[in-house]
């Protein structure tokens, strides 16, 4: 399939942010971004890289009645001698895949994709910036596009790259979070949609997290549908326990979503010697832990947040500390690791990182 580049007039550029500490996520968009369109017939065709623009979308596709619809997060970072590097970029596609066959949609390309996402933020790398803990987040996306209101699989569909500037998600930055865990909403039953990253699993978890945040709290921390017993994952992230013989995090067992970062951390606290096990983990256990000293340390892991250490628990009305409620010694030392990788500094055993430009 050929690539078609189409570049904006540079009197039709959108002024850029001119403070990086005040990016926040999510806000800004670069002025290119990448489509390609899938029809039964043809398979995927009309790639290009163009000016940013709206959507043009009929009211009856599909996506908008049937959420036929699947993303992905991955950042680019302006690292050591001012290169370009990518995270594991190659991973998110195959995810988004995978994600594909879930929802019955196409799949895209991996090698093809991410060719053309180099080619994209090399195109708008003057938005990259340069701060530390500041990149590029990348927003791939697919969604259902034929025109019909029955219930069945689109034969249509429509892929798009969007990227912007950012900093850190949440407004604590690296600092501990304080989670919600709810005893009373799901995110997702085994047999679901879990395990895929879709929009209708973010649709579900929204009044919830509402719920948390006008109580004071960042994210929710979700415990199974079955049972209301074992931890799931937190909102935006995968969750890690460390107790004082054994780091924790929850088995893929269908519910949750296989994240790059959790992966990263397995291998990595693996490799360092560390007792990391994969196994299901109840929230009596978490509390247990907590007043007795066991538990010493809690972390989100995840795109957006990278480590997000959780200072303080809340659970069925009553609060509990995690440690002394201040980063934890493992959250730091994952967090410099991984963030020395994306940014070219530390060395990458892993073949994680690419330098693009």
């Amino acid at each position: 399939m050929q690539l078609e580049i189409i570049k904006i007039n540079d009197k039709a550029k959108k002024p850029k942010p001119t403070d990086e500490s005040t990016l926040g996520f999510g806000k800004y968009f670069s002025d290119h971004f990448f489509d390609m369109k899938y029809t039964a017939d043809k398979g995927w065709h009309d790639a290009r890289i163009e000016p940013y623009r709206q959507l043009i979308i009929d009211p009856a596709a599909l996506v908008f009645h049937y959420a036929q619809e699947i993303f992905e997060g991955l950042k680019a970072y302006r690292g050591k001698d001012n290169g370009v590097y990518l995270f594991r970029a190659k991973d998110n596609f195959k995810r988004l895949n995978r994600s594909a066959q879930r929802l019955c949609m196409p799949e895209v390309d991996v090698d093809f994709v991410h060719d053309t996402l180099k080619k994209l933020i090399l195109l708008d790398q003057d938005w990259l910036p340069k701060s530390r803990g500041t990149s590029i987040y990348i927003r791939p996306t697919m969604i259902a596009t034929e025109a019909s209101i029955g219930v069945r699989v689109s034969s249509e569909y429509l892929f798009y790259i969007i990227v912007g500037p950012a900093g850190n998600y949440y407004p604590e930055g690296f600092s501990p979070v304080k989670i919600f865990v709810s005893d009373k909403y799901t995110r997702a039953a085994r047999g679901g949609l879990g395990e895929a990253k879709t929009g209708a699993n973010y649709a579900a978890s929204l009044y919830p997290a509402k719920i948390a945040k006008d109580k004071g709290f960042s994210q929710v921390l979700w415990l199974d549908a079955h049972d209301m017993k074992n931890v799931e994952e937190v909102g935006t992230m995968n969750i890690f326990f460390r107790f004082k013989d054994e780091l924790v995090t929850s088995p893929l067992d269908g519910t949750i979503l296989a994240g790059i970062t959790r992966d990263s951390i397995l291998r990595l606290t693996r490799d360092w010697g560390m007792n990391t096990v994969e196994r299901k983990l109840g929230i009596d256990e978490i509390i247990d832990g907590l007043k007795t000293g066991r538990l010493i340390e809690v972390f989100g892991a995840g795109t957006a947040a990278v480590i997000s250490p959780v200072g303080e628990l809340f659970y069925k009305e009553t609060s509990y500390k995690v440690g002394n409620g201040k980063v934890g010694e493992l959250s730091q030392k994952l967090y410099d690791e991984i963030l020395g990788m994306q940014y070219g500094e530390k060395k990458d055993p892993y073949e994680w990182v690419e330098r693009i430009g």
